[in-house]
């Protein structure tokens, strides 16, 4: 559904409130410029938007989940899941009485599982403290635990259509080149508000993330196609032999140094032990107080190979990345490993009972390639 099937078409067009930008707002944007600006980023907004589910609703719950999901996620990885865990908890109330082993297993595979426990305590408290109702406001929104800046402002405005900006990785991209100078967050967060169309502030918060996301890339943005370039300064002023390196380089951050080796991926391998039989998976619970993946269900698993190695006991290899960690992972069948925890600790799993429990993603990843689920 485009944003724009539900808003009349005087509503569309109209200008937001005309709010003066401060002195210190990019003047190619400010005063009569900005109705302009902002009806020109809303007209595109409305013709190129991606059709996402969680655009199709004002329920905060749905937008809550979505916002959540997306964190440190592509788009494409968080749709199947998305409509997954609405059909197991389709409200807050539901959510909340669910328990964290059904939550984690409807997460299973999206990764980063913080987020998902955070997400059911959040949901607890709304129950509890708010009787099911979320807050109507950025700011008591911002008060529930979980809930941070840029995700009550998501929910205020979409939501409720509070006048309010927010600010990710891709709005702060667009305001860098869009300004042309390294400007701090709370300058970012600042610029983000004085351009806000109070008509329209979740679609307008919206078309900023979708202009970063589609448009305004990291690498190669797409600057013919950008609807609002005659006002950026970037634009503007690079038109030479070094335009993508200088996109580049005024889209990072200010004041942000990269410290070498910081972001390095490390390489390991590792060996998983698959034993099927009678419709059970041999699995093995992480602690719960483990550092990563706390509580998770997963094949037992060794830094070092079986010795000595039965060659006909390999089955494949797979690549597997977990944060700044690469993987080479070796799946061997029915054949014990050095120093994987004793057998004895895990437990023969029915195969139907595994969208029940929280399974980590490598371990799903190996049982889909098997065939198993």
């Amino acid at each position: 559904m485009r944003a724009s099937r539900s808003i009349p078409v005087e509503t569309r067009l109209a200008a937001s409130r005309t709010t003066t930008a401060p002195s210190w707002v990019n003047s190619a944007v400010s005063g009569k410029h900005l109705a302009t600006y902002r009806r020109a980023l809303l007209l595109w907004y409305d013709e190129h938007c991606r059709d996402l589910p969680w655009r199709e609703t004002r329920d905060p719950y749905r937008i809550w989940l979505s916002e959540i999901m997306l964190q440190q996620t592509r788009v494409a990885a968080v749709l199947d899941h998305y409509r997954i865990f609405l059909e197991r908890f389709p409200n807050v109330q539901a959510l909340a009485a669910a328990s964290e082993e059904a939550v984690l297993a409807a997460w299973s595979g999206l990764g980063y599982y913080r987020r998902a426990r955070m997400l059911h305590q959040t949901a607890q408290h709304i129950a509890k403290q708010h009787g099911g109702r979320f807050p109507r406001n950025s700011e008591a929104l911002l008060a529930l635990p979980g809930i941070g800046r840029y995700t009550a402002a998501a929910i205020a405005s979409i939501a409720f259509a509070e006048p309010v900006a927010v600010v990710d990785g891709n709005v702060e991209r667009v305001l860098q080149r869009l300004i042309g100078i390294n400007l701090t967050m709370p300058q970012i967060w600042q610029h983000a508000q004085a351009l806000l169309a109070d008509s329209r502030p979740g679609d307008f918060n919206q078309a900023m993330m979708e202009l970063g996301a589609t448009v305004c890339a990291p690498r190669r943005p797409r600057c013919p196609e950008c609807p609002v370039r005659k006002w950026c300064v970037t634009e503007r002023s690079n038109h030479g032999p070094n335009r993508t390196i200088t996109m580049e380089r005024r889209a990072s951050s200010p004041g942000k140094t990269s410290i070498p080796g910081k972001e390095r991926q490390v390489r390991k391998e590792i060996w998983c032990m698959l034993s099927h039989r009678n419709g059970h998976i041999r699995l093995l619970q992480r602690p719960g107080k483990a550092s990563l993946m706390p509580g998770m269900w997963e094949l037992p698993q060794s830094s070092e190979p079986p010795r000595p190695w039965p060659g006909s006991a390999h089955w494949r290899s797979f690549r597997h990345s977990i944060t700044v960690t690469d993987y080479t992972v070796h799946v061997v069948r029915n054949t014990p490993l050095p120093d994987a925890p004793s057998a004895a600790k895990g437990k023969w799993v029915a195969i139907d009972r595994l969208p029940e429990i929280p399974v980590t993603g490598l371990t799903r990843k190996i049982l889909k390639a098997s065939g198993i689920i």
